[in-house]
């Protein structure tokens, strides 16, 4: 295990107070399912039976809840909103689902407010609320699926915004140690769909995010894609010049629905594959053979190139072997075609299959590695 952070990991007074309230009267099986289907608890809809799940609906429920299932001998597996999880068939693990809520303002002025938010929170609702509050910041990452808790561990990001962007801080309990530690934005060590606790993976669980969001409605980040064209004309239709941060969230909303399926409707877990980071050289010899290739400057020396561009043009949108086959709308979602009352639900074999598939094309007809996005967890509960 990596080192943990020192100087702002402390062990938080309030918790720890309510904790041992909580402890006094803590019933572990009152929280608990035996033998648990978590097909519904995973965007992908996997078949997958872990050996119990304990729903977490108090953050005073960690520390005995833990301490209890540490008497067992099991492994603890976290297991936030499943929009980002790979699981297996057979889980033997104690499985934790936070369930915990709430908003509360640390601070606020005239230009900027600053909130914590409880890691139970629902991630898209948590944007529209802001926004409709007047509060701004997060609207280029409205719609990603998965609760507030999951968001630092990939750092999510989507058209030019990353959530590092607009944290403040994270509290967390470290599972190994059973102790709570606050970080702030440096502790985390977020790069591009990483952070300490991804790095860490399966050591966390993540109870408070904190933001600060500012005021200013037209201080808006549209530079990416049709996101510009789109809110400029939802502004025009109300007879606006400037575009606002809700012109923003709705045309991101609308360009998300319009490409990328539903999980309700066709099981999927967003975008399966990372952007590969190459170097400019490599770029400049595809550039010269696929004059269409999408590509972002990372830096002066590297190229961030479109995924779903590489698999589209190798032929793969709409393909895959059955029943993950690529979306044939977005090809860098993989989705789920079983039925949902199917007899044999996909599973995670089914979904290796289509991944190998994909990553060996790309890797013969591009010379690019594609790396998975998503966690990948086997028996054990091991990422």
């Amino acid at each position: 295990m990596s080192p943990l952070p020192q100087t702002h990991s402390t062990q938080a007074n309030d918790s720890t107070a309510a904790a041992t309230t909580r402890a006094e009267s803590f019933i572990l099986s009152t929280l608990t399912t035996v033998a648990a289907d978590l097909i519904e608890y995973n965007t992908m809809h996997l078949a997958c039976q872990a050996d119990r799940l304990i729903t977490l609906t108090q953050e005073s429920d960690i520390e005995p809840a833990v301490a209890e299932l540490d008497k067992l001998g099991a492994p603890v597996f976290v297991l936030s909103g499943g929009s980002n999880v790979i699981l297996p068939e057979a889980l033997h693990a104690s499985v934790l689902h936070p369930a915990y809520k709430g908003i509360e303002v640390l601070a606020e002025d005239a230009n900027s407010i600053t909130l914590e938010v409880m890691g139970g929170e629902n991630w898209h609702e948590l944007v529209v609320y802001t926004v409709n509050q007047g509060w701004y910041g997060l609207e280029n990452l409205a719609l990603i699926p998965g609760l507030v808790g999951a968001s630092p561990v990939q750092n999510i990001g989507a058209y030019g915004v990353q959530l590092e962007d607009y944290m403040t801080h994270v509290k967390a309990f470290h599972l190994p140690t059973q102790t709570w530690h606050n970080f702030d934005k440096a502790d985390c060590q977020f790069s591009y769909r990483d952070s300490i606790f991804k790095q860490q993976a399966g050591q966390w669980l993540i109870t408070r995010v904190g933001f600060k969001l500012h005021k200013d409605a037209l201080k808006v980040n549209a530079n990416y894609g049709d996101v510009s064209s789109l809110a400029l004309a939802k502004a025009q239709a109300e007879k606006r010049s400037a575009i606002s941060a809700k012109d923003v969230m709705q045309a991101i909303i609308e360009i998300r629905q319009s490409k990328l399926p539903d999980p309700k409707q066709l099981p999927n877990c967003g975008s399966f594959f990372k952007n590969p980071i190459i170097d400019n050289g490599q770029f400049t010899t595809l550039s010269a053979k696929y004059p269409n290739i999408v590509g972002y400057p990372v830096g002066n020396e590297h190229t961030k190139v479109a995924a779903g561009w590489l698999i589209d043009n190798a032929g793969l949108k709409g393909k895959g072997i059955a029943p993950i086959l690529t979306h044939k709308k977005q090809a860098l979602v993989l989705v789920n075609h079983s039925t949902a009352d199917s007899s044999t639900p996909a599973s995670q074999h089914d979904i290796l299959a289509t991944q190998q598939l994909i990553q060996q094309t790309i890797q013969d007809q591009f010379g690019v590695a594609l790396e998975r996005e998503p966690v990948w967890v086997n028996n054990e509960a091991r990422h």
